[in-house]
């Protein structure tokens, strides 16, 4: 399997419009995030894209992505759906609706904010082209077959909210937890590598805190754990440093594989 990472970034984006701290403003390229999703490949060839940021098109087109066969979406948040019109030319590309996966509030979510391309009724007008998108509602702890992969959804609190992580086959991910309930961890035990959100090194309401994210690593206790959704709090070099070994930080275009 092949894990890439296309953005790393919590919901501002680093750098932060406005901000003129050291992180926005470092030469290093893995400093530059943009907002969180993520590309798995089995050994196969099925492609699960894994939330739509709003960068969407330009990390496709900067990971060299021209085709995907299913997305996987964990909750509804404008950082982590915003980017869904650029599947139209994935769903043009592949001459058929994509396949749409995530937790059936979150569907429906997005079914109301872009109907357009979830409802057939809506069709584009001769020359013109739309994204279309087929849902498929997911229940957590229920496994589902996508092409060759096996997808366990596993819902993890995020806030009031709840959100969906993802196993598929060896590679687990988890994004805007606020903790993981044992349940999770169970489950998302005997991956090889571990997807986590870490987003400042205090506390915070709806999602896991660098110290939090590392104690949950331990948990579960993948041979490699990587950290997404960083804030421009943290400095790529400065964490690569400091966090124990076994647990990174993920940067845009990190590509994971061979295990």
């Amino acid at each position: 399997m092949k894990l890439t990472f296309l953005g790393t970034g919590t919901s501002f984006g680093v750098p932060v419009i406005g901000c003129s701290c050291e992180v926005c403003r470092s030469p290093d390229p893995r400093d530059r995030r943009t907002r969180t999703s993520a590309l798995i490949e089995t050994d196969g060839g099925t492609r699960l894209l894994i939330d739509t940021a709003p960068e969407l098109r330009l990390q496709l087109i900067a990971n060299h992505v021209d085709r995907v066969d299913a997305v996987l979406f964990t909750h509804e948040h404008a950082d982590h759906t915003h980017g869904i019109d650029d599947l139209r030319a994935v769903s043009v590309r592949r001459g058929a609706a994509l396949p749409v996966y995530g937790p059936p509030h979150t569907l429906q979510e997005l079914a109301r904010r872009f109907p357009y391309i979830f409802d057939d009724r809506m069709r584009p007008l001769p020359g013109t082209s739309k994204p279309e998108g087929r849902a498929h509602p997911l229940r957590d702890g229920e496994p589902v077959r996508i092409g060759d992969a096996d997808v366990l959804p596993i819902a993890v609190p995020h806030g009031a909210l709840s959100v969906f992580a993802y196993r598929v086959g060896s590679v687990g991910y988890v994004t805007d937890a606020k903790r993981i309930p044992d349940s999770a961890v169970e489950a998302l035990r005997g991956v090889s590598v571990l997807v986590l959100n870490a987003l400042f090194r205090t506390e915070h309401p709806t999602h896991l805190s660098l110290p939090e994210a590392i104690e949950v690593a331990r948990k579960i206790g993948a041979p490699r754990t990587y950290l997404t959704h960083l804030t421009h709090d943290n400095r790529h070099a400065d964490l690569e440093a400091e966090l124990p070994t076994g647990i990174m930080p993920a940067f845009d275009g990190l590509v994971v594989g061979d295990w």
